[in-house]
């Protein structure tokens, strides 16, 4: 309903701009929202720098555009109750029929509330950690940051496909199957747990005796050229690692809806295909036997290794591969890349431009880290996620213990689950992937921080607020649709407070799709459980006698648990109906 509101707003100011012979577009007013009114705008001064010669200040214009707007253009602007100007400034504020229309919406879309109305097809990947072992802390933020983005996407009206590219050929996999043929497999445990032990043993006679290399370049080498007793040992490692991948993923609501094995772009041709072409542009040289890319056209003072000086082809020529076999399946490629990514995302963006294809938006994110200090899979020091993932299940199952002693184990215990992977994953979201964050679980899980399990604690409120309500009757079956109550009687402030904020879902779903900034989103969904806490603690809802009120607040109530379970979707995050 806000993205209505802005545009009527607009409309309505573009229009008086226009009358007045100034140069200006409806969709070129900008707009902010205000803690002075529902929005306001620097129009004023937009629009005083066009006409400097009459010497007019920004405050004088804002005066001028208001003076001109006409009376039915206002009318027809059903949304806007009044404008006025606070000097440079021009104030808007809503109308009663901007909060009724919003309730409406809520009770009529109900899980579609706030979707958008994009359109085009995104392939996305993210995580995509080497099968040589499980994924650790430092994976944990780009699968949820991948995973976050990839429902606000879908959200805001994107047919999103979201791809794990899986490292099945290169070296850490040759040094996996190298170390699985000498040391035998725990079956016994998580299959990814088996790999990591054998890569590690590995790694240590690596680093005792060279000569193991020359074997391990002998399997990288018998696999790119077709070997398929090698490949198959390969295949087989890698599908146990990304078998015990999937489970962690699964466990974070983290989900693929393709694993596309780097392998066939080998097996197909395409990575020497992808070398040959590069080789035409001119721009390659030989470097002690490798093969280098120039890319210093493009701001790249280092070159990039396409071919090693033994032959074999590197993870980023297979990638040049990969993304040129994605590109005409989409509109737009968005790859997430952990910040040692940098400088290779940039050269592969290049390589791709010098080969005249489609680049990908590139989405960069710092590490995440414990107090326990740095990970590192080849030495095998390391916090799994898995165990930093049961930790929080099991801390939240204490929290659980102390609030709820009477419920069952089976109610405490899926509770849990749903708290503390909710803490784990807003915890990494709520911070901008631009900045480097040190996860505390404290104060993930703490209830009154206003992190995820004070987001679903405001949904498990309006939840039992709801069912209290069935039980004295004033909900039936039927539920609560548009003829079940006069939304204009909503007028506390903190009920007007609670429906902007609801409001304002479709306009902040689409300001975090079109920055790729998934921790905008999830600091409106904290503020928007904030608001409901507010209305929840000052406005009395089933203590009402007066029946078309209490019917009024209820749907009010509705409207907020269906806002914040939307919310918590978009995130990744269940959506308890008690605490």
């Amino acid at each position: 309903m806000f993205i209505e509101f802005k545009n009527q707003v607009q409309k309505v100011l573009g229009t008086a701009a226009v009358s007045l012979g100034y140069d200006i577009k409806e969709e070129e007013v900008p707009f902010e929202l205000s803690e002075h009114a529902d929005l306001a705008t620097r129009l004023a001064f937009q629009l005083t720098a066009q006409k400097k010669s009459e010497g007019k200040n920004p405050a004088q214009t804002a005066q001028e555009i208001v003076g001109a707007i006409s009376e039915s253009s206002l009318k027809e602007a059903d949304l806007i109750d009044k404008m006025t100007v606070q000097g440079p400034y021009i104030n808007i504020f809503a109308s009663g029929k901007y909060l009724t229309k919003t309730v409406e919406n809520v009770v009529t879309d109900k899980e579609n509330y706030g979707s958008g109305k994009n359109t085009g097809k995104i392939l996305l990947e993210h995580t995509s950690a080497n099968p040589n072992g499980p994924l650790h802390v430092g994976h944990i933020r780009n699968a949820i940051l991948g995973d976050t983005l990839s429902r606000i996407l879908k959200k805001a009206g994107y047919e999103v496909e979201v791809q794990y590219y899986v490292n099945d050929i290169g070296r850490q996999i040759a040094v996996v199957s190298w170390a699985a043929s000498k040391y035998p497999l725990n079956m016994d445990i998580k299959p990814d747990y088996a790999i990591v032990e054998v890569y590690v043993k590995a790694n240590e006679d690596i680093a005792k005796d060279e000569t193991v290399n020359g074997h391990i370049e002998a399997l990288m080498k018998k696999v790119e050229s077709g070997d398929k007793e090698t490949i198959d040992s390969f295949t087989d490692a890698v599908n146990m690692a990304v078998a015990g991948i999937s489970e962690t993923l699964q466990l974070m609501n983290v989900k693929h809806d393709k694993f596309v094995r780097e392998s066939q772009f080998i097996q197909s041709g395409a990575v020497w295909d992808v070398i040959e072409r590069l080789e035409k542009t001119g721009k390659t040289k030989d470097a002690d036997g490798a093969l280098v890319v120039d890319l210093s056209d493009y701001g790249f003072e280092k070159t990039l290794v396409i071919r090693r000086s033994n032959g074999t082809s590197l993870y980023t020529t297979r990638d040049l591969a990969y993304h040129e076999w994605k590109a005409p399946q989409c509109d737009r490629m968005i790859d997430v890349f952990g910040a040692d990514h940098k400088l290779i995302s940039g050269q592969l963006r290049a390589a791709l431009q010098l080969l005249g294809d489609k680049t990908p938006e590139v989405v960069i994110f710092e590490f995440v880290s414990l107090p326990e200090g740095s990970m590192s899979t080849r030495r095998g020091v390391f916090i799994t996620a898995d165990e930093l993932l049961k930790q929080m299940v099991d801390k939240a199952y204490e929290e659980i213990e102390k609030r709820r002693p009477e419920e069952s184990e089976d109610f405490k215990k899926k509770v849990a689950r749903m708290v503390g992977i909710g803490a784990t994953r807003y915890d990494i979201i709520k911070v901008s992937s631009d900045k480097s964050t040190v996860f505390d679980w404290k104060t993930a899980l703490d209830f009154e921080k206003q992190g995820a399990p004070f987001i679903q604690y405001a949904h498990a409120r309006a939840s039992n607020i709801l069912a209290k309500a069935e039980d004295d009757g004033t909900i039936t079956g039927a539920g609560i649709n548009m003829e079940f109550a006069d939304f204009t009687l909503l007028t506390e402030p903190q009920e007007a407070a609670l429906i902007k904020k609801i409001a304002l879902f479709e306009q902040k779903i689409e300001e975090s799709a079109a920055g790729l900034k998934p921790h905008t989103f999830a600091i409106y969904a904290r503020e928007l459980a904030d608001d409901f806490n507010q209305f929840y603690r000052y406005v009395p809802v089933l203590n009402v006698e007066d029946i078309e009120l209490k019917k009024a607040r209820l749907a009010l109530v509705f409207s907020g648990k269906t806002a914040i379970a939307n919310a918590l979707s978009c995130l990744g995050i269940d959506a308890p109906e008690s605490m």
